[in-house]
């Protein structure tokens, strides 16, 4: 594979990193109403684990308040325990129609420990990127010792890596302090 396709490789597998924290943060509470908190909440529905998402429709009608439509009434109460035992502090209320969940006040202390799980998760991103840095890297200096790429190139494609891995990083910081801002926000 020539240098810029490595490169190219590198670049998607860090974006596909920064990515997937993106999504990850979704689901941490912030204090506001946010349909993904439990979307991917599993139900024991038909006799296998599903996402809520696939069992129901959820909307954010107010600041504080989730509302679940659930496609098969049947299901209420089964979706209802799901969410209360998904330990994310939150008591959903069953109508008989649908299932309202009241988003609580979150507490100091809790958001804390929100903060920390942002932070362990932007940690966890950072290091999938250096991971894709490494093995990009070992590729390029396989190439050079293998005499299909000059030393010179190399290094070129050794300092662009660097650039595309601190851009990266640099995106993941960003969206990481963008959430804390979020969580620790009254």
């Amino acid at each position: 594979m020539s240098i810029d396709g490595i490169l190219k490789e590198a670049e998607a597998k860090m974006g596909k990193s920064v990515d997937h924290l993106e999504l990850e943060l979704t689901s941490i509470r912030t204090g506001r109403a946010n349909p993904a908190l439990i979307e991917r909440v599993m139900v024991p529905a038909y006799g296998t684990p599903m996402p809520l998402n696939q069992l129901a429709q959820i909307s954010a009608p107010e600041a504080r308040l989730l509302v679940v439509q659930v496609y098969d009434r049947g299901q209420l109460g089964t979706v209802e325990k799901a969410i209360r035992d998904a330990g994310i502090g939150l008591n959903p209320a069953n109508d008989g129609q649908v299932i309202r969940v009241p988003i609580p006040q979150l507490t100091e202390e809790r958001r804390n420990e929100y903060v920390k799980m942002v932070k362990q998760s932007a940690e966890e991103a950072r290091v999938a990127v250096r991971n894709v840095r490494r093995d990009e890297l070992q590729r390029i200096n396989h190439q050079e010792r293998a005499g299909e790429v000059p030393e010179d190139q190399a290094r070129r494609a050794g300092d662009q890596l660097q650039k595309i891995t601190d851009s990266h990083t640099g995106r993941i910081d960003a969206i990481a302090h963008r959430k804390e801002a979020e969580v620790m926000e009254v």
